[in-house]
């Protein structure tokens, strides 16, 4: 006589079907000492609330032909997350990130806000799980989906990919230590820009705003990168480096 599922929540409330044989008139199904309640029945089956309780319990169906023999189900409390990384990345979603805490084992769901992805279970503390497409740039809850439950309590932000405008002035000495300023957009998490390749030390002014140092560079057209949590934009030829006079 199977059980699906043969595992739920601690706190009960577990939709449990138990499949058999006379099973007509049903009149109580006990999982331990506690009375589920009966939800659907047939002659072939039982449908059940699950009542709460711990660890293994044996369950059982009692008709007027008699008690049935037992079927184990298995509580599973509810799952706790104490970290989610990296805990940032682009609206487009695709990246990876691992959610660590503890009665993980059981995951079926991790939901960023609306959206909902299927995790890879490492371990019973360790998940992997792709990130889904975010509606918009901004943060959203996460949460865990387990046989015991669902639990909160974390945020993932969606970061928009930057976009370059401008680069003023757009050439200098291939020498570097040209002072330039790069407009664009969804510059606040920039990680890093470079300039023929080559990192160029840079600030944030705001999010539309950065200041940059050009490095030394080959004398001509430079491609002009700046990455963030985002993503990257690149300039083809965004900069060119000109060649010193010579006497």
């Amino acid at each position: 006589m199977p059980i699906s599922p043969n595992q739920g929540s601690t706190g009960g409330g577990t939709t449990v079907t138990i499949t058999g044989t006379n099973l007509s008139g049903v009149t109580s199904v006990h999982f331990g000492t506690k009375t589920a309640t009966i939800t659907a029945n047939t002659p072939t089956s039982v449908t059940v609330t699950s009542p709460s309780g711990t660890g293994t319990v044996p369950v059982t169906v009692t008709t007027p032909g008699g008690t049935s023999n037992p079927l184990s189900f298995f509580y599973v409390g509810a799952p706790f997350k104490s970290s989610l990384s990296p805990i940032t990345g682009v609206t487009a979603g695709g990246n990876t990130v691992t959610i660590n805490g503890t009665a993980l084992t059981t995951a079926t769901a991790v939901h960023f806000g609306a959206a909902t992805a299927t995790p890879t279970v490492v371990n019973d503390g360790q998940l992997t799980v792709t990130v889904p497409a975010g509606a918009a740039a901004g943060p959203v809850g996460v949460s865990v989906t387990t046989a015991g439950g669902t639990n909160n309590g974390l945020t993932y932000t969606y970061v928009d990919a930057p976009t370059i405008g401008t680069i003023n002035p757009n050439s200098g000495p291939s020498s570097g230590g040209t002072a330039a300023t790069i407009t664009g957009t969804n510059f606040a998490t920039t990680q890093s820009v470079t300039i023929g390749g080559t990192p160029a030390p840079f600030s944030v002014i705001d999010d539309s705003t950065l200041s940059v140092v050009t490095p030394p560079g080959a004398v001509g057209a430079a491609n002009v990168t700046v990455t963030t949590t985002g993503g990257s934009a690149t300039v083809t030829g965004g900069f060119t480096y000109v060649a010193g006079p010579g006497i």
